[in-house]
Order: structure tokens, then sequence, then C-alpha cells
């Protein structure tokens, strides 16, 4: 995947582009990861796992700021697959491309109205060193001192994807008009320019991009925090 300036800004930050077919992403979440498998959802939120008489809260990350300028640029057929692959994770029809542009030079990707939240690390490390169990539970230790364990600190979100396609023809009526049909009119579909095809599309708030931090156990004693997603796709 290239990296391009939406790219670059959310890394920057700690978050990376979620690729993945699964878009549940919340803050507090636990994921584990265990060596080269894809990490898995553990528990909905950190409070169904630890107890703690530390306060945690959500708030909105000040260094973060993602506009529908923010944008990354891809090959055609690969911007297009990306597209395809976006629309199957939030739940959205599937278009068949191909019966109305066979090729193009590009395709450029933003979101809009986003927002982004996430959690302090310093109220998280807080919470953790003064963490126990909520229960006795042998298989939640053993992937803490095995560091499985991946909470999410930060993940945006938006309401809609916009994706620019400079195709090698010209986009009329009937192109539009077919790809409207197709989509059901659930998605929005116009000329930005005589051979550039915009879509956009979304079915309320989805999200984009995520910051995960792995917690780090020594024989059942919190050790800290280390940031995993500054450009390492793990999700």
């Amino acid at each position: 995947m290239p990296t391009t300036s939406l790219q670059q800004h959310l890394r920057e930050a700690g978050y990376d582009l979620i690729d993945g077919p699964i878009r549940n992403h919340k803050p507090l979440q636990l994921w584990m990861k265990e060596g080269f498998n894809q990490p898995e959802l553990y528990y909905a939120d950190i409070l169904h796992a630890f107890s703690s008489s530390k306060k945690l809260s959500i708030t909105k990350d000040p260094g973060l700021d993602i506009k529908d300028t923010d944008k990354n640029e891809y090959a055609f057929q690969i911007g297009i697959t990306m597209v395809q692959e976006w629309m199957q994770s939030i739940g959205m029809p599937p278009i068949d491309f191909s019966g109305a542009i066979s090729g193009g030079k590009k395709v450029t990707i933003s979101y809009r109205k986003a927002i982004t939240e996430l959690v302090p690390i310093g109220d998280l490390t807080d919470f953790l060193s003064d963490a126990d169990f909520l229960h006795p539970n042998p298989v939640l230790l053993r992937n803490a001192n095995r560091n499985n364990l991946l909470v999410i600190t930060g993940v945006v979100t938006a309401e809609q994807l916009v994706a620019d396609m400079e195709t090698d023809s010209k986009i009329n009526s009937k192109i539009i008009n077919g790809l409207k049909k197709s989509a059901n009119n659930k998605i929005e579909f116009s000329s930005t320019k005589n051979n550039t095809l915009r879509m956009v599309a979304g079915t309320g708030r989805f999200p984009v991009a995520v910051k995960a931090n792995r917690i780090d156990f020594d024989k059942g004693r919190f050790n800290g925090l280390q940031l995993v997603t500054d450009g390492r796709d793990l999700f």
C-alpha cells in the first residue's frame, strides 16, 4: 500500500488504516494477537476483564484532525479493489464497476465528517497499574503474561467515504444512472470531470483507522504499554 498524505498523517499520530473485513473497533476493546495470527476481538471492553479504582475516559484526540482534503492515491485497479472491500466490510451492496468503466489511471480515497476518539495513555497506565482481574482467569493470565493482549486506545470514525476514479473514458449520465440503480440508489455517483467518476457512500458512522497498544505483563504484574499501530497494519 503506498504511503500518501492521509496514511502518513495517521501514522505520525500512531494510527493505522483498517484494511480487514471487520470494522467494529471501539476504544477500550481488548484484542488478542498470537504469533502471526490476525488480531481477534477478545473482550468488548477492558472493564469486562479488569477492575481498578482508577477511572477511564474517552476524549477527542487533540493531535489528529482528519479532513476530506487528506487523501490516499492508488493505482486504478488497486483503488477499485479497496473501494469494493470497504463496501463489503460495512455491509453495503457490492458494485461491479467493470461493467461501467473498463480501466483508468488512479483512484483517490478520502473521508468526510471524521472524528477521532482516544483513551489518554496516562489514565490507562494508572488503571492497569492498579488493576486486578474481575475473577480468577487462568486463560486471561496466560495471554497477559505472553503479551498477547492489545487494547484499542484510539479510533477514527467517519460518516462517508469519497472515491474519485479517474477513468480512460468519458463519464456520462447513462453510466452514472446505471451505477445508482445497481446500488439501489443507496450510493451517490456523479462526474467531477469528463473522465472522473465520484462515489460518495456511507451507512452511519464507521471505523477508518485504529490506534492500539500491547499490554506488557511480567509474571502477573503490569509492566507497561507499547504502541503497535504506527505502520505495522495489524488491523
